[in-house]
């Protein structure tokens, strides 16, 4: 049996979405990319990595490698293995609760942000001027983060001071990517929904995909099964391992907009396959369409709503269409969707261990992207 066998075969019980595996041969199609991951392993960029590649419908990667940390006594990752998201979740999550509320004609992305959060107005009337279209595009002239955590320690606190946040722009006028804006964007889309983040998503998202291991705040008896992010010493004062690694998220009690779903990279791949085919079950292509595509202003941003796209350079490589689409995450996570090659690339670590110094990932992943891509036209 082919490794990650025995857990596919249980998703695929759960889930009629799941790409059909093709990954027999992964280990001689990939491996220069394969053995990217293990230098990379072997040089400490992150102690894990579980890969699922989709492509033309299949799934023709399914990998892990390494070790939960890199104590050679720790325990090896496996295709099984639950990783934290991180900001991937504003994709995962957030931006298909946006795309589904838009979707059933709740959600104007032109309506200011005022009239759901009146907790947002201030002095400053340009306030009024943000919508809900510039929040996910992170344009709405909000600074892209802040250590609320430490001065806020209850959730309704943490909210109040994302609320007041100044902004440092027009809105409009620039792109600065803004986990604040994500954050007033998730209660925007709490009322309108009337209902909270992590039910909506695995009501209308996870369950209907069949995303058997996908949740905010993962239950106790999954943490054996989660690699740990991060030794914190100046917060918690614990090792981070089966909670979320954001500290504003934490506060928020571990259902953020921003960060806080966990994932196995099986999963990831239902998700993104089903993005591969317009959104189906939970998405018409023409809603995709408009939140995927790239934002005409402000001047030189590669983002689209909720979702970024390629710049130059880009951490998605060399390849990747021009209208791909897709998101990293802070602790060393990835999702690239390429409807033009039907490809989907899920890259998971958790390169933020023990302490999140080391910033070599932005080296490997796109090499690693483009020895994915190289492989498979190799393979013709």
């Amino acid at each position: 049996m082919s490794e990650g066998s025995s857990s596919l075969n249980t998703a695929a019980k759960t889930s009629a979405h799941f790409p059909p595996p093709a990954y027999e041969q992964q280990d001689v199609v990939f491996l220069p990319a394969f053995e990217l991951l293990r230098q990379a392993i072997a040089q400490h960029v992150f102690p894990a990595a579980s890969v699922a590649v989709t492509h033309q419908g299949k799934l023709v990667a399914l990998k892990a490698i390494g070790r939960f940390t890199y104590d050679l006594k720790s325990p090896e990752v496996t295709t099984a293995s639950i990783f934290d998201l991180a900001s991937v979740s504003k994709v995962v999550a957030t931006t298909s609760i946006a795309m589904i509320l838009y979707q059933r004609g709740l959600l104007d992305l032109e309506m200011p942000v005022v009239s759901i959060v009146p907790e947002f107005s201030g002095q400053d009337e340009r306030r009024r001027e943000v919508t809900l279209h510039m929040l996910l595009a992170h344009s709405s002239g909000l600074p892209a983060y802040e250590k609320l955590f430490q001065r806020a320690p209850t959730k309704d606190r943490l909210l109040d001071a994302a609320f007041a946040m100044p902004l440092v722009a027009d809105p409009g006028v620039q792109a600065t990517y803004s986990d604040v804006g994500f954050i007033v964007l998730g209660v925007a889309l709490s009322r309108i929904a009337d209902e909270p983040l992590d039910r909506f998503c695995q009501r209308e998202v996870f369950g209907p995909l069949g995303m058997a291991n996908t949740a905010f705040n993962p239950p106790p008896a999954w943490r054996p099964s989660i690699p740990p992010t991060v030794d914190d010493d100046s917060f918690r004062h614990r090792i981070i391992q089966g909670e979320v690694y954001d500290e504003n998220a934490s506060v928020l009690g571990g259902v953020a907009p921003h960060a806080g779903v966990f994932a196995p990279a099986q999963d990831v791949a239902v998700f993104a396959n089903a993005m591969l085919k317009g959104g189906q079950p939970i998405l018409h292509s023409e809603t995709l369409a408009v939140f995927t595509r790239r934002e005409s202003s402000p001047a030189g941003t590669s983002r689209a709503l909720g979702w970024d796209t390629p710049s130059s350079p880009s951490q998605s490589g060399r390849y990747f269409s021009p209208h791909s689409f897709g998101h990293l995450g802070y602790t060393g996570t990835s999702l690239w969707i390429d409807a033009e090659r039907q490809l989907s690339v899920t890259l998971l670590t958790n390169r933020t261990w023990p302490d999140g110094s080391n910033n070599a990932i932005k080296e490997i992943r796109p090499k690693f992207h483009d020895a994915v891509i190289e492989a498979l036209e190799a393979r013709g």
